[in-house]
């Protein structure tokens, strides 16, 4: 089955592991898909490889069915081996020219770039599809993660041609003003696989992107 195009925009969702496994992580993800997540991001950080393999696979199936592309977190190898749309990378992963070496060609690699508009820079040179920023606000997926900001996203935008994601404690309250700042896409974890039910949430996001009656804007 032919690789899901990229999107320009909208919700980025990623799985968290500790939240959902197995049978019950591919129907999270497909509802989240049924209400409107553009991309799904495979999350795990546990040292189970046989149960990683098998769910970053499953979900591979799930999200070819509905054009979705599916991201492999951290692990270019898993990406690799189950076939997945690409990549995310941080700091401590591969490298990105040897990840690009690795994948397969049109495989799409994001690149955290935390708060510094430097590295979204280099990235951009060195042939990422896309480039995060986070975390904008207080996240209780990553307590301890760099706080980021509007004021970076906007230096981004200023600077960087490639599409932004904005990831960290983003509810649909809050992610109108990153929005507005140059963010593309919107990276949740637990306000979207964190919630009853994944359609419902991955909804209210996904409304962020339409376009605004003039009754909404006034």
């Amino acid at each position: 089955m032919a690789r899901s195009p990229w999107p320009g925009c909208g919700l980025y969702a990623i799985t968290d592991g500790t939240l959902h496994r197995g049978a019950a992580l591919e129907h999270a993800v497909t509802r989240a898909i049924s209400g409107g997540a553009r991309v799904i991001q495979y999350r795990d950080k546990s040292g189970d490889a046989a149960r990683r393999r098998g769910e970053a696979a499953a979900l591979v199936r799930v999200c070819r069915r509905h054009g979705v592309p599916l991201i492999v977190n951290d692990d270019v190898e898993l990406a690799l081996r189950v076939d997945a749309d690409g990549v995310h990378i941080g700091r401590d992963d591969m490298d990105l020219a040897a990840a690009r070496e690795r994948l397969a060609p049109g495989a799409v690699i994001g690149v955290s770039c935390y708060d510094q508009v430097a590295l979204a820079e280099a990235a951009q040179r060195h042939g990422a599809d896309y480039v995060a920023f986070g975390s904008m606000f207080p996240s209780t997926t990553k307590p301890d993660a760099i706080p980021a900001g509007i004021a970076v996203l906007m230096r981004a935008r200023a600077r960087i041609r490639l599409p932004i994601v904005a990831i960290g404690g983003i509810t649909p309250h809050n992610a109108g003003a990153l929005l507005e700042a140059g963010a593309d896409m919107l990276a949740v974890v637990s306000g979207v696989f964190g919630s009853p039910d994944p359609a419902d949430a991955a909804r209210a996001y996904a409304r962020l992107f339409l376009p605004q009656t003039e009754d909404e804007q006034a």
